[in-house]
């Protein structure tokens, strides 16, 4: 209903802000990373929302980007999943972490999100792991142990690569299965164009 806002930053809470649109004061529930990446008070900005309609409330949710948008209105479909806890979830994780922890089947790290039990992290996976288009990554799985991919992948992550990048990275690793410093610079080999 309504797709995006465009208008000066107005205040910016721990949870949400308030964008003035030509006089017209919105406040948007965010995550803590999209709330991070707003500019300075007083500063025009555009953000994403997505509208949840209620019988007894109106709430407005914005998003930095639409790969943030897109999943939160994913993990909203799951029975158990509302936008607080679907909120919760990109507080804590970023979407491809998250989309990667789905794909990967990672319960421990999906139920360590703030209101998601093992029973909805499971949930969770079970309804969304084919609806989220992540590259394969059982390839690399099958060749090296979950801990070491987890670990090389979670430090690539946090280099700022997507998942789609980090996937192909991975690609062809032929060393220790055991090694995640050895994955880790084979990736960061291919990311940088030496292979």
């Amino acid at each position: 209903m309504i797709e995006f806002l465009t208008g000066r930053l107005a205040a910016r809470g721990t949870v949400d802000c308030v964008i003035d649109v030509g006089g017209v004061g919105f406040r948007l529930a965010m995550s803590t990373g999209s709330l991070a990446a707003l500019p300075a008070e007083g500063d025009e900005v555009t953000i994403l929302t997505y509208l949840h309609v209620r019988e007894d409330e109106l709430s407005l949710f914005g998003f930095e980007n639409a790969e943030e948008k897109d999943l939160f209105e994913k993990l909203i479909t799951v029975s158990g999943v509302g936008p607080k806890v679907g909120l919760a979830a990109l507080s804590s994780y970023s979407p491809g972490t998250l989309a990667e922890a789905i794909a990967r089947e990672d319960v421990a790290l999906i139920s360590s999100v703030p209101g998601i039990g093992k029973k909805t992290a499971q949930r969770m996976i079970l309804d969304l792991k084919d609806k989220l288009g992540v590259p394969d990554i059982g390839a690399v799985a099958r060749a090296v142990a979950p801990a070491a991919a987890s670990e090389a992948r979670d430090a690539l992550l946090g280099m700022g690569f997507s998942s789609p990048e980090i996937a192909k990275a991975m690609e062809g690793y032929e060393g220790s299965a055991e090694d995640a410093g050895a994955l880790l610079k084979h990736a960061l080999k291919r990311l940088g164009g030496g292979a």
